[in-house]
């Protein structure tokens, strides 16, 4: 049997066990998000080598600032905020048992992946160590695996308010998120504008709930159904206007995620170009939504999106892990190009583009084994649930620099 006849049976197979109800729009926006996310930081993440061998992290847009506008279609956090409030809301409706039961349950199938991920890698990282690995590469391998599991804390935050979401959706309608955009409006006004000098730099740590509850609240309302095609372009029209005036007019940087060496940054605390972008996107993906469903109604379409969604935690927690396999074992060769050569030329970027699939396959093969996080641990004794917790912490405090 050709591997053609196979996936197509497979597709077939997944066609057949999908519920009648089954939302395909928003299940196909949540795997644009998550795939959205490794592409982002294989593409706009790169290393150099240090005399010792070591690998330190660097980024293209250091050198490319022409790149900017790949970010702003890469980062769809918050369409992934967007269908995970409407998700949250029509699971909050549908629970059987109390808030706070529904609430854990939904902490546990987030937390178990990263304690996974982060319980291996403190068990790899002396190995390697051992193995002569540098230590400047294994500091730099455990910021790149934990730096986007922020994402997760912040989700378990904004999905422990849905039970309030919903009570603003239902208030204020389609106008419910509009407070969180004033919030970081306002945020941004004090540390930009011509009170700067005079307000803690900790101010910004305000914008990081409102930042992101935004897309979350928007994705509340909609599924509520308090938001029309008329509000979805009222969202496109808006964020994109919006989005546009704050780098025309109020100069923020291009750029959606962190550039070394600049002193602003939209990300980490997110900026009002962030919920602006999301609103953008938010009303499109609305419009779309129709037209989305109609063309996953294709079994081929359909049956990649349900893979993405079985490992959406899988793929967020160890993207950069199959980026890390490659690249580790390839500074023991000096410089590959698009590896770990300084990310500085138009050679390097075609060479990235080059060493992707690459990633994707070595994600496939880690995926394969590290997908059994995702399942309930439900043979996993108290020791052994215990001793993930106490690994997952050192990891975190080496990754963090603590020790």
């Amino acid at each position: 049997m050709s591997t053609l006849v196979r996936l197509r049976k497979a597709a077939d197979r997944i066609e057949r066990q999908t519920p009648v109800h089954r939302d395909r729009a928003v299940d196909g926006l949540r795997a644009l998000a998550l795939l959205a996310v490794p592409t982002g930081h294989w593409l706009l993440g790169g290393f150099t080598l240090d005399a010792e061998g070591g690998l330190h992290n660097a980024s293209p847009l250091s050198a490319f600032g022409a790149l900017a506008p790949a970010g702003w279609v890469l980062q769809m956090l918050g369409i992934f905020f967007l269908v995970g409030g409407y998700a949250s809301v029509l699971s909050y409706h549908r629970r059987k048992g109390s808030a706070g039961e529904w609430l854990r349950g939904r902490i546990a199938r987030l937390g178990r992946p990263v304690l996974g991920v982060t319980a291996v890698w403190a068990l790899a990282a002396p190995v390697l160590y051992a193995a002569g690995v540098p230590e400047a590469t294994l500091r730099t391998g455990a910021t790149l695996v934990i730096q986007p599991l922020w994402f997760v804390g912040v989700y378990v935050v904004v999905t422990a308010l849905t039970p309030y979401c919903v009570r603003a959706a239902r208030r204020l309608g389609d106008w419910a998120a509009a407070p969180l955009l004033a919030s970081v409006a306002v945020v941004d006004f004090l540390r930009y504008g011509p009170f700067a000098e005079s307000v803690p730099s900790w101010l910004a740590v305000v914008n990081i709930l409102p930042g992101w509850l935004f897309a979350y609240q928007l994705g509340v309302s909609w599924g509520e159904g308090r938001i029309g095609r008329r509000g979805a372009w009222l969202l496109l029209a808006g964020g994109t206007l919006l989005f546009a005036a704050l780098l025309a007019v109020f100069h923020y940087p291009a750029s959606m995620v962190g550039v070394p060496g600049e002193a602003r940054t939209n990300s980490h605390p997110p900026s009002l170009l962030v919920p602006a972008l999301a609103a953008a996107q938010s009303g499109a993906a609305m419009l779309l939504r129709d037209r989305l469903a109609r063309l996953l109604a294709r079994p081929a379409l359909w049956a990649p999106v349900v893979v993405v969604n079985l490992c959406a935690m899988t793929i967020l927690c160890w993207h950069q892990s199959a980026m890390l396999a490659a690249a580790v074992p390839g500074s023991f060769f000096g410089g590959l190009t698009g590896l770990t050569t300084a990310p500085d030329s138009l050679g390097w970027i075609a060479a990235r583009l080059a060493w992707m699939p690459v990633f994707a396959v070595l994600l496939v093969c880690i995926a394969r084994y590290a997908r059994r996080f995702e399942e309930p641990w439900t043979r996993a004794t108290a020791v052994r649930r215990t001793l993930a917790g106490v690994l997952a912490a050192g990891f975190a405090v080496f990754a963090l620099g603590l020790a």
